[in-house]
């Protein structure tokens, strides 16, 4: 009887005591503030499709990447459970059974051998660094999972822990983890990668597979085969996954787009997740692509490219560099949005121009002689004149006497107007009036200003605003209430498409692609531009600080990588069919006035007047990229027309050289402003003003 009593007594003071406990526990529980469940994640920068571009990392450097449940491979959630808490929609925060096993274990082992902490138990501790072996710190872990549990479901719980889980160095949760060790996301796990992202948590660094691979691997099998014995997998899957290798490097986080990404970023500092209108793949492809070309091209060449659509106006890839960490090529800079001189490119308008205000046809003849037009003196890029071609020759060749010729008669204020239209601003030097020879190059303008220019004309004329955000903006601009002006009109962009698809030494025979090149004075820029009947690239290369490099075109540095970019767009679409009103015709079919197009300068030719033929007036003329030491650096000086002897005055100085011949050398006495005077033996005079670095 007696032991009956005090057994009963025994029982009735443990559930006493239990049941106050647990008073105490619900009590304390309440009063305990759950941990916050919403800690800043990585920003990301997405493709259009969805895919990850680029992550910004949290505060402290660490990769914290959001993610939803319904992103994750659900035998990765079998997986977890199986393994952490089985109970774990069963329970509210403890599982008491588990706790009581994991006591009685350690008490007759003497070690621990299991765990008894619930996912909301170890969610508490990831959250608030609470300890995990100390009395005191299992108990905030207790409390804060009661009262977590309280407040949150066990979705948001389970999401919250995947999402801060600890996977070795800077990476937190499974996301993170999924695409360092295996770079895909956690949707598309396979078995022996589910178990794995299970194993590391228990002891992240321990286990890290690119520093401890075998401690890894055995942790990712115990996983498997507790799986095995609960069922959740078959011994079959379980063996073949045991025997699969562990990923022994640790891959970087996506990291394309960089120039873009940070643009976004910092113009929309608030947005946690922004999506692009750039293709992922493509982006990938380009960004390989320069970094290949530019490593042919010299050590400090950079490359940019931008690929549209332009039927939509949306960017598809934006390549700013070469390598955006490569400080040698100065990578940091975005080179699609540099203002750089465009050398030829603009040519393609100015014909289209002259064209559409009836003009000129691509058929009409026109001279390509030595001519000046009012101190202006142009001359080919291989020095040698053409004489009389038809516009078509002129602009596939790219000749540079029919280009001013032609924007003498169109006007330079009607080019930059039409610039403007298409999207275009440019710069000109010194804020100087707009003059002939910004048909060459002298105009500052962006590769995005040259690709958008391109789209209009691929559109027929119709300009079309470039984007790359999908996501939309707080305040997005105002839409314009009328229809925006055309660039051209679409027989002049007809045959301007005509005229640069059929340029076979560019595009090696296929007229599938328009294209045209560029090269801005002393080898500083080289560009190609091109397009089919549905995307337009552009591709820039040269050295974003500006220094020569020696021998760079437009065709042997820009065009192979815009023929191997549009390869990694697929076949190329189809040009439209030609718009009403074309004139198909020969020249000598052509009506009288489009027959020849007369340049000559009828008050005075150019043989009759002495010109300065070099250097050209308002020229950078860089003496110090020589390796001639500098006490012998001379500048070159030639003259073209007049009549010997001839005398050069440089800054108000006569300099002493052999008066019948028609070039000179001069020794500059330092870098800044030079003026140069030329006089011929009938006292006609030629000036020029350039600046010596």
């Amino acid at each position: 009887m007696k032991a009956r009593a005090t057994l009963r007594f025994a029982l009735t003071a443990g559930l006493a005591i239990t049941l106050g406990v647990l008073a105490a526990l619900s009590i304390a529980s309440r009063l305990q503030p759950p941990p916050e469940l919403s800690t800043p994640v990585s920003r990301l920068i997405l493709a259009r499709d969805g895919q990850l571009l680029r992550a910004a990392p949290v505060a402290d450097g660490r990769w914290r990447l959001p993610l939803q449940l319904s992103d994750l491979d659900p035998l990765l959630i079998d997986l977890l459970l199986t393994w952490e808490d089985r109970r774990f929609f069963a329970h509210h925060g403890v599982d008491w059974a588990a706790m009581a096993r994991a006591l009685t274990q350690m008490l007759t082992e003497g070690r621990i051998v299991s765990g008894g902490s619930t996912l909301s138990m170890q969610l508490v501790r990831l959250l608030e660094g609470a300890e995990t072996r100390s009395p005191s710190g299992k108990w905030r872990q207790i409390l804060g999972a009661l009262a977590l549990e309280r407040r949150a479901s066990k979705g948001a719980i389970l999401q919250a822990y995947l999402q801060h889980a600890g996977y070795g160095g800077n990476l937190e949760g499974v996301r993170s983890a999924s695409l360092a060790y295996f770079g895909k996301e956690p949707r598309r796990l396979g078995t022996a990668e589910a178990a794995l992202l299970v194993a590391l948590p228990q002891s992240p660094e321990r286990r890290r597979p690119d520093r401890f691979p075998q401690a890894a691997r055995q942790a990712r099998n115990r996983v498997l085969a507790r799986a095995a014995a609960q069922g959740i997998i078959s011994g079959e899957i379980a063996e073949q996954a045991m025997a699969a290798p562990v990923p022994r490097l640790r891959r970087q986080l996506p990291r394309l787009a960089a120039h873009r990404a940070e643009h976004w970023m910092q113009r929309l500092p608030e947005a946690p997740v922004l999506r692009l209108t750039l293709s992922a793949p493509l982006q990938q492809a380009l960004e390989t692509l320069a970094q290949e070309h530019a490593a042919t091209l010299g050590p400090r060449v950079s490359l940019a490219m931008l690929a549209v659509d332009h039927h939509s106006g949306e960017v598809l890839a934006s390549v700013g560099s070469a390598a955006y960490t490569d400080v040698s090529r100065e990578g940091f800079i975005d080179m699609t949005e540099a203002v750089r001189s465009p050398g030829s490119t603009l040519k393609p308008l100015i014909y289209g121009l002259g064209f559409e205000l009836g003009i000129a046809h691509p058929e009409s003849l026109i001279d390509d002689r030595p001519t000046g037009f009012d101190q202006y003196a142009p001359a080919n890029f291989d020095g040698d004149f053409a004489g009389t071609l038809t516009v078509r020759e002129a602009l596939q060749r790219s000749l540079n006497v029919p280009a001013v010729t032609m924007l003498k008669q169109v006007g330079p204020t009607r080019l930059l107007a039409r610039l403007r239209r298409a999207g275009a601003i440019a710069q000109l030097p010194g804020n100087r009036p707009a003059g002939l020879a910004i048909a060459l190059g002298g105009v500052g303008l962006r590769l995005r200003d040259l690709v958008a220019l391109y789209a209009a004309i691929a559109r027929g004329g119709q300009p079309v605003a470039l984007r790359e955000l999908l996501t939309p903006l707080p305040h997005p601009p105002k839409a314009p209430k009328a229809a925006q002006a055309s660039v051209l009109d679409p027989r002049a962009s007809w045959y301007l498409t005509s005229i640069l698809s059929g340029a076979n030494d560019l595009n090696r025979g296929a007229n599938s692609l328009a294209i045209k090149t560029g090269t801005s004075f002393g080898y500083r820029d080289a560009w190609a531009i091109g397009f089919d009947g549905r995307h337009v690239i552009g591709v820039w290369a040269g050295r974003p600080d500006g220094v020569p490099v020696a021998n760079l075109t437009g065709a042997t540095a820009a065009v192979p990588v815009l023929i191997d970019a549009f390869a990694r767009l697929g076949a190329p679409a189809p040009f439209p069919a030609a718009p009403e009103g074309v004139l198909q015709l020969s020249s000598t079919q052509l009506p009288p006035p489009l027959r020849h197009i007369d340049q000559r300068d009828k008050s005075e030719s150019a043989a009759s007047r002495v010109q300065i033929a070099y250097p050209p007036n308002g020229a950078r003329i860089d003496l110090t990229s020589s390796a001639v030491p500098h006490s012998m650096q001379r500048l070159v000086l030639k003259a073209r027309g007049g009549q010997a002897p001839f005398r050069w005055i440089i800054n108000g100085q006569p300099i002493t050289h052999d008066a019948f011949t028609r070039s000179s050398r001069w020794q500059p006495d330092g870098r800044g402003f030079t003026r140069i005077l030329l006089i011929d033996a009938t006292g006609s005079k030629a000036t020029a003003q350039v600046f010596v670095e």
